[in-house]
């Protein structure tokens, strides 16, 4: 008999190590890591500064959310969102002010129920740039504030009217001709003597309503008016020349903001 044909075996193939099912999943896993490497060569350049600028985010964003913190177990949630916003705008305008001059600054710092600084890494070389970046913060604050004011009158919120109205005074406020108020530094560019008109206008107020920080401010200020009127060398002396031009442009900005903020106070002020 015939047998019938056979039908030939299949071939064997030996089981590679190199293939196994580990191999493929690993491979996997490094594709990401690879394109991740690949990203991080091609755009380290925006990298780089994003991770330096990193620290300034915490230091500001962090002080920043903590004061927003403080002020909302008092005043709630929306008004220490606006109220928080409002210093920052103002300290943002010392920042453009010392930038366009061309001084380092740092970012600014919030300090619960102390507002906000920002530091000069480096000195004003006069009084007329002192004076600049003192009311640099002003004048954008305020335009903060009259901004606040416009959102009311669009909106009827009243919440926009009570931020217009601390805004005003806050503003109003720094520009108190004394100490490390922002009206102490610019009135180095108009004469020495309104420092006392800012002494008597704190210590009224510290004798009328007592406050830590009123107390703060005129012992902080104590040293810098001994110094203002102490007779000077010629390098101190010239760090206090202006040009009338100079002198008479800031007194204009300043006594002009003055009264606008007692106006814009009068006009924003919720009666009950």
């Amino acid at each position: 008999m015939n047998s019938p044909p056979q039908q030939p075996l299949p071939p064997v193939v030996a089981p590679n190590p190199r293939d196994s099912g580990g191999g493929p999943r690993l491979k996997k896993a490094f594709v990401p890591l690879g394109i991740l490497g690949v990203l991080l060569v091609k755009f380290k350049a925006l990298l780089i500064p994003v991770l330096k600028f990193f620290p300034v985010l915490l230091k500001t964003g962090g002080t920043m959310l903590l004061t927003i913190w403080v002020y909302a177990q008092t005043w709630g949630w929306w008004y220490a969102l606006g109220f928080v916003l409002l210093i920052f705008v103002h300290e943002c305008g010392h920042l453009l002010a010392a930038r366009r001059i061309g001084l380092k600054v740092g970012a600014p710092v919030f300090i619960p129920f102390m507002g906000a600084l920002i530091a000069l890494k480096e000195a004003p070389p006069n009084a007329w740039i002192e004076a600049q970046v003192g009311i640099g913060g002003p004048l954008l604050g305020t335009a903060g504030a009259a901004a606040c004011d416009g959102l009311y009158l669009a909106t009827g919120n009243p919440l926009f009217r009570a931020l217009a109205f601390s805004g005003f005074f806050l503003n109003l406020f720094n520009l108190a001709p004394i100490g490390f108020l922002d009206g102490g530094r610019i009135v180095t560019a108009l004469s020495p003597w309104l420092w006392l008109v800012g002494l008597v206008i704190v210590s009224a107020l510290l004798f009328t309503h007592f406050n830590f920080l009123l107390l703060l401010i005129l012992l902080m200020s104590l040293p810098r008016l001994f110094f203002l009127f102490r007779s000077r060398t010629a390098e101190e002396a010239r760090y206090f020349e202006v040009t009338t031009e100079q002198r008479w442009t800031m007194a204009a900005l300043y006594f002009g903001l003055v009264a606008f903020l007692v106006l814009a106070m009068h006009l924003t002020h919720i009666r009950p």
